[in-house]
């Protein structure tokens, strides 16, 4: 399902961030940068511990920042690190939004084309899946309409429940 916002076409998919061939990948992270499970523990494995040691030098930063490192071994170019809660392992949506918005900046500020999200605090961080696909996907969309750099945003959900979550969301900012 897709959503064109001036340049831009927002994207809800399944399948597994770490295979996408995309600008950046995003990864949930906390605010030190640590990449133990969920999607950080899924992109470590596969892009390789030079991602997270990379990461962990740019850390600690506030919660809601994001910072850019090298991709490692992945198919995407770079990897934009969200620090969407603490060492507390507890978000909301203000966490959310900040970090999806510091992501977006990230991408204009390296002139990027195109990113991959995944539902950010939605693993440890406990969030609801549709809580953060309001948040996340108003944020992407407020980010299309201004200049940006971006032509592609993409979410890329790994599990039914949180893809149809979005997909929940995403259809009522098509009407």
């Amino acid at each position: 399902m897709e959503l064109k916002v001036n340049q831009t076409v927002i994207k809800i998919v399944k399948g597994d961030i770490t295979a996408f061939t995309t600008d950046a990948i995003v990864n949930a992270s906390n605010n030190h940068l640590w990449m133990g499970g969920g999607v950080a523990g899924a992109i470590k494995h596969a892009g390789g511990k030079v991602i997270e040691e990379e990461a962990v030098r740019l850390g600690p930063i506030p919660i809601g920042e994001a910072v850019i490192t090298g991709a490692g071994k992945l198919k995407a170019k770079y990897v934009i690190h969200a620090a969407g809660m603490g060492q507390d392992l507890q978000t909301d949506a203000e966490k959310i939004a900040l970090a999806t918005r510091n992501s977006l900046h990230r991408a204009k500020q390296y002139h990027l084309s195109s990113i991959a999200f995944p539902a950010i605090g939605t693993g440890v961080g406990g969030f609801s899946a549709g809580s953060a696909a309001e948040v996340m996907v108003q944020e992407a969309i407020n980010h299309a309409k201004q200049d940006t750099s971006l032509t592609e945003i993409i979410f890329v959900l790994y599990d039914n429940r949180t893809y149809t979550s979005f997909l929940r969301v995403f259809e009522q900012f098509q009407k």
